[in-house]
């Protein structure tokens, strides 16, 4: 996963990939100081759009005869 940081001090944003199960950064490369905080980010767009999105099986039920 792609997380967002903020240095409060020195104004540093960046992006990180990391595990969901790696420990949130607490150094901010730019200054180094122990001040780096994990951003909560609303979340990416995810639409379902048009009739064949349940194709798996799991969405609409099939009529019975």
């Amino acid at each position: 996963m792609t997380y967002e940081y903020e240095c409060q001090p020195c104004g540093n944003n960046w992006e990180e990939v990391q595990s969901i199960v790696d420990a949130p950064i607490i150094i901010c490369p730019r200054c180094g100081r122990v001040s780096a905080k994990r951003l909560i980010s609303k979340p990416g767009e995810f639409l379902l759009k048009g009739g064949g999105w349940y194709a798996d099986g799991y969405g609409r039920r099939k009529a019975t005869e």
